[in-house]
């Protein structure tokens, strides 16, 4: 099914994505928000530019943007596939727990902020959320990361000077990892973040991920894997110590 969203109230616009098949097309897309919101059980792409909240509540669903997509995108994640071709905005895997996101370009603040993971065996169940950046990523990314995995490539970094990840990466970081594709040093890391060259058994971890990535946006993953990367990882038990009193 085809939609022009057009001159669509956000809310229509998402009554008529709910309403139709496995595959929906949406054209036109001008900013409308909270598009897929708890979307389950089907595929939709989107030509344009989707507004805040894109896929909120994700659950085992596919959204692809031929764009770039705003702030909150894969807000509370559960399951399922995001996929921008172009930039992303502040706030992207906000609270994620299940899932992927792929992203061409940069994204803006606060990336993967308060991201998680579980398992149950009980239920056979294990949930592990992922984030890859193929630009650049902005101040505070995996601000109080809990678990997953977040990767920033860095695709285009001819001659800048900087790194390609902003200030107090990881702030208040207690579990997960984050992968920088980098030879430049990384600064201005808070004291709960240790950073370390990341070896093969650790790119091994990322291995499948960058080929998807690869194969989504028509990159050379093997190339990529062969570069220098950071890995980064809590490095206290308890990080708001070090956060919020004295030494």
């Amino acid at each position: 099914m085809s939609i022009i969203a057009k001159n669509l109230h956000f809310k229509e616009l998402n009554e008529q994505i709910k309403a139709a098949g496995a595959f929906v097309h949406v054209d036109d897309c001008y900013g409308q928000r909270f598009i897929g919101s708890a979307l389950k059980g089907k595929t939709l792409t989107i030509n344009g530019t989707p507004g805040n909240a894109l896929g909120c509540y994700l659950d085992d669903a596919v959204i692809e943007v031929h764009g770039n997509a705003q702030d909150a995108t894969g807000d509370t994640m559960n399951d399922g596939k995001i996929i921008i071709h172009g930039n992303a905005g502040d706030a992207l895997g906000y609270a994620m727990r299940g899932g992927s996101i792929f992203v061409r370009g940069n994204t803006g603040y606060r990336t993967g902020i308060h991201m998680k993971e579980y398992c149950s065996a009980e239920l056979d169940l294990k949930k592990k959320p992922v984030i890859v950046i193929g630009g650049k990523a902005g101040s505070f990314l995996g601000e109080y990361l809990a678990g997953g995995l977040i990767i920033v490539l860095d695709l285009n970094q001819g001659n800048d000077p900087q790194p390609p990840v902003g200030n107090f990466t990881g702030t208040g970081m207690h579990g997960g990892k984050i992968f920088i594709r980098t030879d430049k040093k990384l600064t201005a890391l808070p004291d709960q973040v240790a950073a370390e060259t990341a070896d093969n058994e650790d790119l091994k971890e990322i291995e499948p991920v960058v080929k998807e990535f690869g194969s989504l946006f028509g990159c050379d993953a093997d190339s990529l894997l062969k570069d220098h990367f950071f890995i980064l990882r809590p490095n206290a038990k308890n990080p708001y110590k070090q956060l919020y009193t004295a030494n």
